[in-house]
């Protein structure tokens, strides 16, 4: 049963099943191999082969392309970075003869019955290897259409590739040609430079000649007479000591210069030299100009070169810009700078032809919002308060707070732009429980005890989603409906009461409202209604409304989310409650079923009435996080039985989901459904240090600790 780690590095064998320690050690193992970095920023251009709503990318080379006639052909270019070897699902509709290639090879060819149905996605599995692959795509006109809408084949998952040439390395999207002929081939190679190609290649890279004769925020924002806007440099002094710096402006009109928010210089216009001491390291250099005509201006200092301030990928230019801004309208350094917050309407620009600074989430977890990582700092989290660690409050605190700040330029960003946002990918396209409850439960838990800033801005925004627009049955039960993946419409999961029923129990705590709980409540007799396996006393994974029955199929982490929520639930839920008796019962029969399924080892598997299927952590955490819960608050029958299977639960993950690098073992994946289960056993697999996991040992690690304290008494 155990999952092929090496004994010798089990944290049994030199700490026992002591839970302190192992949530220690799994705790500073996350977070350090998940380090606290900021967002990426990207120059972006929001024309030619964008992103759209469905987040695959859609071109229609008629409204961009004037000139081509049929048989004419766009080749199209792009790259993307995988970590080792992959597979990747796209689906496409093409609109007219399209070819894919990725890395030279072709992987999906266009027929006539494909493009007679444009309507009708055709999905492919793409391999790709470790570091870049390049994708090229020719597209063919023809009076039925030309382009495509192609991408990733499941929704929100927030998949981009980069602009392969040598100026515009780090761009999102795809570059492409002007018309060409259907015999082109061109010699490509990631990194090329575009002055290699024989044909012009778009988005446009630059202004024209004309455009380049007037200042640069002439070209960008046009001539609103007294209005003004900001540039952002950064340049490193690096003179020791304090020195004089000497600084050459040209400038179109009005114009202040600061430097670390301070104004060094004024002019009215002209060719000026000016000098401020600087002491050695980097500062911020800002140009404020006021538009009174063509306006613009040219900065320079001796022996510095300027840079990005936000070290923008994919432009050579050193100088962002914000505005134009009424003259009243006092610019906020400090929130402009921050680069998460919009101002005014407003967001940063380069000089160049519809060019944007865009920021980019490309952590693998640090500052992400899902669902597994809500329960991950949920665990987190409690680890912290537990062992007093001031680096994990700090670490916790900031990823969520990341999460908080952005969800606002998030919306924005959506808006602005028409298609997907690369940061609150879930959130700026919420059709889902997953999408928000489980986080936003973590993030109300989070600022109970360390203390968040606008909090309340998102827990209303997701409190508004559940509780207004989530969709529900009749008798006001959730379920899955019109989601942007398609496969879960029309089904109710176990999994949703995690989804739902913590972070309602909180929000009612957060605002004082009880409909909130209310409804937390009543959500486990709706769901007990179509998914209770009364022969077993446990849950079925999903009901399908397709075809009006439960699968029947008992996965082991559903199940846990069934009682780790309600546990959640009735700790808060007030005594007088008219469903707090029933749910207490419906725990007892819950717990009844689960006790009777675990292994002679102490785990319960995968499927929890197939022991054939593999013993599953996640699932075994969560009945000993509600087993515990259940002793210490009073709501368990005979609870001494529940004691002996949880010391055996824990004594078995201590044993084979972790070892002494904090690593764990044995977690399932996410998630589809099935009607057997074979799904669930075979091609389920589990992760190594998975999030739907980790956080979970945790918190079952706690609950020993709590229920060892509370026996001691």
């Amino acid at each position: 049963m155990g999952y092929y780690f090496d004994d010798s590095l089990s944290i049994n064998a030199y700490e026992g099943t002591d839970p302190k320690a192992i949530i220690s050690s799994l705790a500073y193992r996350y977070m350090g191999q998940n380090l606290k970095h900021g967002l990426y920023y990207r120059a972006y251009t929001n024309n030619g082969i964008v992103r759209t709503t469905d987040y695959r990318y859609r071109v229609d080379f008629n409204k961009i392309i004037h000139n081509a006639k049929d048989k004419d052909c766009v080749c199209a270019f792009s790259k993307t970075y995988s970590k080792g070897k992959a597979s990747l699902g796209f689906d496409i509709n093409c609109f007219g003869p399209m070819v894919m290639y990725v890395n030279g090879e072709v992987v999906y060819k266009s027929d006539i019955f494909k493009e007679r149905y444009s309507e009708n996605a055709t999905r492919i599995f793409v391999d790709v290897n470790p570091g870049w692959n390049d994708i090229r795509i020719q597209f063919k006109k023809t009076k039925a259409g030309f382009g495509a809408q192609f991408g990733t084949w499941i929704g929100k998952w927030d998949f981009y590739s980069l602009m392969p040439t040598a100026e515009r390395d780090g761009r999102e999207g795809y570059v492409f040609t002007e018309p060409v002929s259907d015999t082109y081939e061109p010699e490509f190679e990631i990194g090329m430079s575009e002055k290699d190609f024989d044909v012009k290649l778009y988005p446009e890279l630059d202004w024209s000649e004309d455009e380049k004769s007037k200042g640069q925020l002439t070209r960008m924002y046009g001539t609103p007479e007294g209005k003004y806007a900001i540039g952002w440099t950064k340049g490193f002094f690096n003179e020791m000591g304090v020195k004089s710096y000497s600084f050459d402006l040209e400038a179109k009109g009005k114009t202040v210069v600061y430097i670390d928010r301070k104004e060094v210089f004024k002019t009215d216009g002209g060719s000026e030299s000016f000098s401020a001491d600087l002491t050695f390291g980097e500062h911020d250099v800002f140009v404020k100009s006021i538009c009174g005509g063509d306006w613009g201006y040219k900065l320079t200092c001796a022996d510095v070169e300027f840079t990005s301030a936000a070290r923008v990928k994919g432009t050579s230019d050193a100088w962002m810009y914000i505005g134009p801004f009424d003259a009243s309208f006092e610019f906020p350094f400090d929130t402009a700078c921050s680069m998460i917050h919009i101002v005014d309407n407003k967001f940063w620009h380069l000089d160049a032809p519809d060019t944007f600074v865009r920021p980019y989430n490309e952590n693998q977890l640090y500052g992400m919002w899902n669902y597994p990582l809500g329960v991950t700092m949920y665990g987190l989290l409690h680890t912290a308060l537990l062992i007093d660690s001031a680096d994990i409050k700090d670490y916790i605190r900031s990823h969520v707070q990341l999460c908080c700040d952005t969800l606002e330029y998030a919306l924005w960003d959506k808006e602005q732009y028409g298609g997907a946002t690369s940061i609150h990918n879930l959130l700026t396209s919420i059709d889902s429980l997953d999408d928000c409850g489980s986080f936003a439960s973590m993030m109300l838990e989070v600022h109970k005890y360390l203390g968040l800033t606008g909090v309340k801005e998102v827990a209303d925004y997701v409190g508004d989603y559940i509780y207004n627009h989530q969709a529900r049955l009749e008798d006001g039960t959730f379920f899955r409906k019109e989601m942007m993946h398609h496969f879960h419409n029309q089904t109710m999961w176990a999994d949703d009461l995690y989804m739902s029923v913590p972070f309602l129990t909180r929000y009612y705590q957060f605002t004082g409202d009880k409909k909130y709980i209310d409804d937390a409540a009543n959500q486990f007799f709706g769901f007990k209604k179509r998914l209770f396996m009364p022969e077993e006393s446990i849950m079925s994974h999903v009901y399908d409304f397709k075809y009006d029955t439960k699968t029947g199929v008992p996965w082991g982490r559903g199940n846990g989310w069934v009682v780790f929520s309600m546990t959640e639930l009735l700790e808060v839920l007030p005594e007088d409650h008219e469903k707090r008796n029933d749910l207490i019962e419906f725990l007892n029969t819950l717990c009844e079923g689960y006790l009777n399924l675990q292994d002679e080892d102490g785990m319960w598997h995968q499927v929890l009435n197939d022991w054939d299927s593999y013993p599953e952590t996640s699932c075994t955490s969560m009945f000993i996080y509600a087993f515990s819960r259940g002793i210490r608050f009073g709501w368990l029958r005979d609870p001494a039985k529940y004691v002996k299977s949880i010391y055996k639960a824990w004594e078995a993950i201590s044993k084979t989901s972790v070892d002494a690098g904090g690593n764990v073992y044995g977690v399932c994946r996410g998630s589809e459904f099935s009607f057997i289960p074979d799904y669930y056993k075979y091609e389920l697999g589990w992760n190594l240090n998975d999030t739907h996991g980790t956080g979970i040992v945790m918190l079952a690690g706690i609950e020993v600790i709590r229920l060892n304290d509370f026996l001691a008494e």
